[in-house]
């Protein structure tokens, strides 16, 4: 547990970017926010007291890219905040319950935001899935415009085994922050395989 109450963002990121090219791998991005804040830039924002904490890094090794975004709290969460991030993780699992080889990347898609838009969250929160692997978005793309500018060619087709996805499910609460889970996931026959299916809950700071 390095980062701890005055530790500000850029520290963080830094710390981040040792330790991902400690473990040999290349540092691509770190998006992070504390607090109520929405913003994910570098700066001198320190942690605080009972801040929630947004983390999302994308690390290359041997040339392959991974995404993942976890959540921090400095303190203990309230049963507001665990019932925030146990929202978000309904819709993750949402998708991971449709990858497979063989279903269609929209009938994947169509599943997630249909659970999102039942959830009591959905004004603020924001399902998205996309391949990545060289770079950070390429195919299979299964979203049209959503948020990046590509068409979703592949949302009618069959997903196939070792196809590589991002799945991400973001909330911008008005008052509780940025809240958001990120996986990567390896389609495979009988559903996928997670790279790093660890920390998903609350890490205590």
């Amino acid at each position: 547990q390095w980062a701890r109450e005055g530790t500000t963002k850029t520290e963080i990121i830094e710390q981040l970017r040792r330790e991902e090219t400690n473990r040999g791998a290349h540092f691509e991005y770190c998006l992070l926010t504390l607090g109520s804040s929405h913003n994910r830039a570098a700066s001198p924002q320190a942690w605080k007291q009972g801040e929630v904490l947004s983390i999302d890094s994308g690390g290359n090794y041997h040339g392959y890219i991974g995404d993942l975004c976890r959540m921090g709290i400095l303190g203990e969460p309230d049963a507001e905040l665990e019932d925030l991030l146990a929202e978000v993780d309904v819709v993750q699992q949402a998708a991971f319950s449709k990858v497979r080889a063989g279903t269609l990347g929209g009938d994947m898609i169509a599943h997630a935001e249909g659970v999102l838009k039942a959830s009591k969250v959905s004004p603020y929160t924001d399902f998205f899935a996309h391949g990545m692997g060289l770079i950070t978005h390429e195919a299979p793309f299964l979203m049209t415009n959503h948020p990046v500018t590509y068409e979703g060619t592949y949302a009618g087709k069959p997903l196939e085994k070792n196809m590589v996805l991002s799945v991400e499910t973001t909330m911008l609460h008005p008052t509780r922050g940025f809240i958001k889970l990120e996986d990567t996931v390896a389609v495979t026959d009988n559903g996928y395989a997670m790279f790093g299916d660890r920390a998903r809950g609350w890490n205590r700071g």
